[in-house]
C-alpha cells in the first residue's frame, strides 16, 4: 500500500511517499481502508520533533481519519466489515496518511451520514478540542458569558456553535476575513481584534475566557482582568502557560485533546442533525502531503485540509 512516513524527525523534507505492507489487525483492533485523513498543526509538531508525543519511527502521520472497516481483529464487537467510520487515532501510533490503517476498535465510531465520508476526517480532534475546552475544562453552562479569543479558526467556530447550543452568551474575536463566519456560527458579539481593544469592547465580566490563538503571553495575562472573580481561563495553546488569578479564585486550565468515543459519537449526531457544520477548505491527494507540511512549517494553514487516500 501507499503511505506517507518519516524515518527521522526534521523538516517537511523528511516525509516520504512509500510502498509498505498492508497492516494486519491484532486482537481488539480494526483495519480501515482510508477514505481521508486530516492535517493538524500537531502533525507538523510531531514530524518536527518539538511536540513531545512518543512516536515510533518510521511514523505515518494523520491521527484524524475516515474510511471503511476492512478487517476485524479477534474480540472486536460493535463493528463489522463495510462500516463507514471516523476516528481520532492514538497520536503515538501510525495514522491515516496511507491507504490502510490499523486502529483500536474503541477509537472508531460510525461516520456521519449527511456529509461525504472523506470530509468526515475533518471532524474528530478539532470538534473534541472544542467540546473539551468548553465543557470538560471550562464548565460552560446556560446563561454564562464566554469570551473566545481567536474564534476565526476551525476550532473556534465549533466552540461558538457548541457554546450557543449550551445557552451561553458568546463574545468572540476574529479578523475581518473571518468575522462573518464567526457571526454566522452564532456569536452574540464579534470583536475585530485588528482594530479594537478587548478591554474596551467587553463591557462586563465574563465567566469563562477561552483562548485559541498564539497571542503574546503578557497580552494573555492582561485579559484575565476581564474574567469575574471565581471564573475560569482555558487555553488550547499548550506551548505556553495558561494564566489565572489566585487572588480572585480565577482557575486556569490548558487543553490538549483527549480521546472520548462517547463524545465523538455525540458530535457525529450533531453533524447529522444539522447543528454542526464540518468545515473542509481543501482536499488534496496523498502525494501532496509533504508539500502541505512545508506550507504548514512556513506559516499557519487557513481552514481545514483533508488528505485523500
Amino acid at each position: 500500500m501507499k503511505a506517507v512516513r518519516f524515518h527521522e524527525v526534521g523538516g517537511p523534507e523528511v516525509l516520504r511517499v512509500e510502498d509498505v505492507p498492508v497492516p494486519q489487525p491484532a486482537a481488539g483492533e480494526v483495519r480501515v481502508q482510508v477514505a481521508a485523513s486530516a492535517y493538524n498543526a500537531a502533525d507538523n509538531g510531531m514530524r518536527g520533533g518539538f511536540l513531545p508525543i512518543p512516536v515510533v519511527l518510521p511514523h505515518v502521520p494523520g491521527y484524524d481519519v475516515s474510511g471503511t472497516v476492512d478487517a476485524l481483529g479477534d474480540g472486536v464487537t460493535g463493528l463489522t466489515v463495510g462500516d463507514a467510520v471516523v476516528g481520532f487515532l492514538p497520536m503515538e501510533r501510525d495514522g491515516g496518511a496511507a491507504e490502510y490503517v490499523v486502529a483500536p476498535a474503541e477509537a472508531l465510531v460510525a461516520a456521519p451520514t449527511s456529509i461525504p465520508l472523506v470530509d468526515a476526517a475533518a471532524l474528530p480532534s478539532v470538534a473534541l478540542t472544542a467540546w473539551q475546552a468548553l465543557v470538560d475544562d471550562g464548565h460552560v453552562t446556560a446563561g454564562q458569558r464566554l469570551l473566545v479569543v481567536g474564534a476565526g479558526g476551525v476550532v473556534g467556530k465549533y466552540v461558538v456553535r457548541l457554546a450557543k447550543r449550551l445557552g451561553a452568551h458568546v463574545v468572540a474575536t476574529a479578523s475581518p476575513r473571518s468575522g462573518a463566519a464567526v457571526r454566522a456560527a452564532g456569536a452574540d458579539q464579534v470583536v475585530d481584534h485588528t482594530t479594537t481593544d478587548l478591554h474596551d469592547a467587553v463591557d462586563q465580566p465574563v465567566d469563562v475566557l477561552l483562548n485559541l490563538a498564539p497571542i503574546d503571553p503578557d497580552e494573555f495575562a492582561a485579559l484575565v482582568a476581564l474574567v469575574r472573580d471565581g471564573g475560569t481561563v482555558v487555553s488550547t495553546t499548550a506551548f505556553m502557560a495558561t494564566p489565572g488569578d489566585d487572588t480572585r479564585d480565577v482557575r486556569a486550565a490548558t487543553v490538549f485533546v483527549r480521546p472520548d468515543r462517547a463524545r465523538l459519537t455525540e458530535l457525529v449526531s450533531l453533524v447529522d442533525a444539522g447543528e454542526l457544520d464540518v468545515e473542509v477548505t481543501r482536499r488534496i491527494p496523498l502525494d501532496e502531503l509533504p508539500a502541505l507540511h512545508a506550507e504548514g512549517a512556513a506559516g499557519r494553514i487557513a481552514g481545514k485540509v483533508v488528505v485523500l487516500s
